[in-house]
């Protein structure tokens, strides 16, 4: 107790000596943070107007598979002598000649399979540029390079070149003036960069005498040593109602204009990670991660646009109207949606996805920067977490208290108070003496532990990691070069410079059992606070001018700061057991390509009912850009949930796919048991939900980690042509099968859930078909939240309550059918061991369940595996359960066996002791690794 009080009160010294910026992490203030009037680049790029003669493209040629060419300035004489000063650089008069001019860009456009084009355009290195412009590394699936196209040849004609995408798109370079067009096989528009003419590179150049380049702001001062660098360009979706994506904001899903008529105010969304506490519920601001990937979506169907950059970036969606005083004529006949772009820095490199379902647009995504990681087992299920728990006795009393009250969990959590003076790998030894001891008993219950390794290592030259990364040169540098020294929660702190590879491999080592004492196999790790969060920087986070590996200034890669820690940690943990072992980290900074690493969450949230509602549009919007495995904070970091919101919160978040609860150590305690009895019980039945459609869950997680397609989706996804789902983002789909509406309202005793398409739902809990294709008006109790099962779908359960995942292993499953009017249905099973990798080596299940014509068919939907995934589970199907299916029948046959099984009237057991009675068929017997039939008679 006395080490703890010394902590304490050196906490506390430090609180006082860094209170002015201290203040600001604890709520969210719009004053600390700056807008787009007060980010230069952001300001510069909204003045300028729409114009027909930015930019031409010459020199256009065919080399390496690509189509190649020159942009320069219109009113640019000279087009020969450019040519010619290109190819002879040792002459000084034309070199002094091209640095008084605007020296060419060089574009280059790429194909690749299933309808992927890449856009790259640069300052031309010939031209001997000031510095290298950072290209980011590391993002991009080394696979996806084998499926460039090369292209041979473009045909010209009336001042385009043309190149075809696949069997129905093709690529048209305008040449004058510039501007990429996307075209169906009908003509139309699908996707175009520079209609507007807003086009516009900054490029580097060498500081004259008497300029002033710095930037200040709140005190800081970023010396810009390379001067204006921004880059900025209109992209238009043609023939969406809506575009989508580009998180990290919280905000509906389907995106708000922010210029044009009635919006004139608005502010872009802006993408830089930044640690923000107590985010507003409804704002373009942005979070703790950035995706700089935009879907648009209509009744023609689905396209996308990815820009790879990892600087600040805003994002304008323009309402209708907005060019309205612009001369440039646009195709007529084709709604679209106009979007602007700017990036501080960088080049551009983007991708066009031209699907043409959402699907096909994720999956062209996740083709370029990973699909999602398949977790872990225990990972899909309940994860408990405070800040923090106290000590090993309060771990071993939460952990008695799940099994007492029959709440199954499976991993608990120990954030920063667990360590020794905020020395990450370390233990206080007073309060959490035996690491090792309480970590073994827990996974003696099948339950694993997370802690917390953040990546601000505190200066403290008896901590063995600062030392070493010190002596080893590993930290990243201010722009002095020295050691870059900032304030978090050790106080004086330095940060890790993840960029470099050989740091990664260095980091990763850290999380042997060796370097990591007190660690054993059943404890993974969290990374926060890696935007990265300085309480002392500018906007909370690091200078700009700041350096990294390779001489790259922090605002090139800020965004992609926090991806490389994901990286190196998840890399940790998978050398940590010999690569047989598939990590697990959790990480609140996220960039493209964050999915193949392991869960994000939304952050800093607070215990309020529209901090619920719109955790769900935050996850939906997710998944569409490839992070799949994600959450929010049940009940909210901040602040007290009152028991009703708590329990709502619980009821929506047992279908997020990261299901977690989590709280801010200034609240009071929280966990399940604590609302009194009643909602005890209705908790508890939230969580065994989850853990009964574990299977169907781990099912969507291999989906996503196949195809990119997300574990919970808008509906639109899944009813592409439904324009009643393209505004919708209070209900969402879990996979194709589940539709579940939350309950985002204070006392709610009714609530309008509109269920799409032409077929039934059926209540998950009762039974009870509803039609679809219209909107439903229901009654609500705290009971549930309306969830519902789509006709023609069969669904995979385990129905026995079990302490954790683990212990569920071996229990048999029970499949739900729905029926539609067809009276036919289908749906998939996945099954590995849950851990280890085998299952790239084909040591799995994968069965398709059909039932059609009074037949239920399990057929083995895997390539070959040599008989390995026999070893994976000897489990067996003991109820098959039967929605929209007359009763009467006398029993089913099982083949090949031809034993009869049973078929009677039993619970749909979603809630013990209260469901409906349905057509069941029990104890057929029949094991889910083999070829089946069951008929019924």
């Amino acid at each position: 107790m006395m080490k703890y009080t010394h902590n304490l009160y050196l906490y506390l010294i430090l609180l006082l000596l860094i209170v002015p910026h201290f203040t600001t992490v604890f709520s969210w203030k719009k004053e600390e943070f700056r807008n787009c009037n007060q980010t230069p680049f952001c300001k510069r790029a909204r003045s300028r107007k729409p114009s027909s003669c930015n930019l031409i493209a010459t020199h256009v040629s065919i080399s390496d598979g690509d189509l190649k060419a020159l942009l320069v300035p219109k009113n640019q004489e000279n087009q020969e002598e450019i040519q010619e000063n290109q190819e002879n650089q040792e002459n000084q008069e034309n070199e002094k000649r091209l640095e008084l001019s605007n020296k060419p860009l060089v574009l280059s456009l790429s194909v690749y399979s299933d309808g992927i084009l890449r856009l790259k355009i640069d300052e031309d290195p010939s031209l001997d540029p000031v510095k290298k412009r950072f290209e980011v590394p590391d993002v991009i699936e080394p696979e996806f390079f084998d499926k460039k196209l090369w292209l041979e040849s473009a045909d010209e004609k009336g001042g385009e070149n043309v190149v075809y995408l696949d069997g129905e798109n093709v690529v048209v370079l305008r040449n004058d003036p510039f501007e990429i067009l996307v075209r169906g096989k009908d003509g139309r528009n699908v996707l175009s960069l520079n209609s507007h003419g807003l086009f516009d590179f900054e490029q580097l150049r060498e500081k004259k005498e008497g300029e002033d380049w710095e930037e200040r702001w709140k005190g800081h001062t970023d010396r810009r040593p390379f001067g204006p660098q921004s880059i900025s360009f209109d992209v238009s979706f043609y023939d969406v109602s809506f575009v989508y994506g580009i998180p990290e904001h919280a905000t509906s899903l389907a995106l708000k204009p922010t210029r044009g008529p009635g919006v004139e105010d608005s502010e872009p969304y802006r993408l830089f990670n930044l640690d923000v506490f107590e985010y507003l519920h409804e704002s373009p601001f942005g979070l703790y991660g950035s995706i700089p990937f935009m879907l648009g979506h209509g009744n023609r169907g689905t396209s996308g646009f990815f820009w790879l950059n990892a600087a600040e970036m805003q994002i304008d969606v323009l309402k209708e109207g907005w060019d309205a005083e612009s001369s440039i004529a646009l195709p007529s006949g084709q709604s679209r949606i106009d979007t602007f772009w700017m990036s501080e820095a960088g080049i551009v490199d983007a991708f066009f996805f031209v699907g043409p379902g959402p699907k096909d647009v994720v999956r062209q995504y996740t083709s370029v920067t990973g699909t999602p990681a398949l977790p872990q087992l225990f990972a899909t299920g309940y994860h408990q977490c405070r800040w923090n728990y106290r000590d090993e006795e309060d771990v071993q009393n939460v952990d008695s208290k799940f099994d007492e009250h029959d709440i199954p969990y499976d991993v608990l959590w120990l954030d920063i108070e667990h360590t020794d003076g905020k020395k990450y790998f370390t233990w206080d030894r007073v309060l959490f003496p035996n690491p090792e001891n309480m970590q073994k008993s827990l996974a003696a219950k099948g339950r694993k532990m997370v802690t917390i390794v953040d990546p601000h290592i505190k200066r403290d030259n008896s901590y063995h990691i600062h030392k070493e990364a010190t002596e080893k040169g590993y930290y990243v540098k201010d722009s002095n070069g020295n050691d870059y020294d900032g304030w978090c929660w050790p106080g004086s702190s330095s940060y890790i410079d993840m960029v470099n590879p050989e740091i990664r491999s260095w980091w990763g080592e850290k999380f042997s059992y060796q370097e990591y004492v007190g660690s054993t196999p059943s404890l993974y790790i969290w990374n926060d606070m890696n935007e990265p969060s300085v309480f002392n920087g500018p906007e909370i986070s690091m200078p700009r001018d700041a350096l990294h590996y390779g001489n790259v200034e922090h605002r090139e890669l800020h965004n992609a700061y926090g991806y490389y820690f994901h990286m190196a940690t998840s890399g940790g943990l998978v050398k940590r057991e010999n690569g047989n072992d598939r990590p697990f980290v959790l990480s609140r900074a996220f960039f493209p390509g964050s999915q193949r690493y392991g869960a994000v969450w939304t952050g800093d949230n607070t215990a309020e009912w529209e901090q619920l509602r719109v955790s769900v549009p935050m996850i939906l919007t997710l998944g569409l850009t490839g992070l799949s495995f994600s959450g929010a904070d049940v009940g909210g970091f901040f602040g007290n949930p009152e028991p009703e919101l708590l329990l709502r919160w619980y009821q929506v978040g047992a279908y997020y796919p990261f299901f977690r609860a989590h709280a801010h150590h200034d609240t009071k305690r929280r966990e399940p048991w604590l609302f009194g009895e009643r909602k005890t019980e209705l908790i508890r039945e939230a969580i065994h939900i989850r853990y009964m459609l574990l299977p169907y869950f781990y099912t969507l997680f291999r989906e996503a980690n196949v195809s990119g397609t997300p574990v919970v989706r808008p509906l639109w996804m899944e009813f592409p042509s439904d324009e009643g789902t393209f505004g919708t983002d209070e209900a969402f789909m879990v996979g194709n099968s589940i539709l579940v509406q939350g309950i985002y309202t204070e006392g709610a005793k009714h609530v309008s859930v509109y269920l799409p398409g032409g077929q039934s739902w059926y209540d998950l809990r009762t039974g009870t078909a509803y039609t679809g294709g219209v909107t439903h008006k229901l009654e609500v109790s705290e009971e549930a939240i309306p969830a519902f099962q789509r006709a023609g779908t069969i669904i995979p359960r385990k129905d026995r309550f079990r302490r954790s995942s683990k212990q569920m292993e071996n229990d048999p499953y029970t499949l739900v059918i729905a029926l539609n009017s067809s009276r036919e249905a289908e749906g998939e099973l996945y099954v590995d061991d849950g851990k280890s990798f085998a299952f790239e080596q084909g040591a799995y299940i994968h069965r398709r369940f059909v039932f059609s014509n009074g037949k239920l068919t399990s057929l083995n939907i895997a390539p070959s595996t040599l008989g390995k995934s026999q070893s994976v589970t000897d489990c067996t199907v003991e109820r098959i359960i039967l929605l929209g299916h007359s009763t009467g029948h006398k029993g089913a046959l099982v083949e090949p066996s031809n034993q009869k099984a049973e078929v009677e009237d039993g619970p749909l057991m979603l809630r013990p002791g209260r469901s409906s009675s349905v057509p069941t068929i029990r104890k057929p017997g029949v094991r889910i690794t083999d070829d089946w039939t069951i008929k019924i008679l």
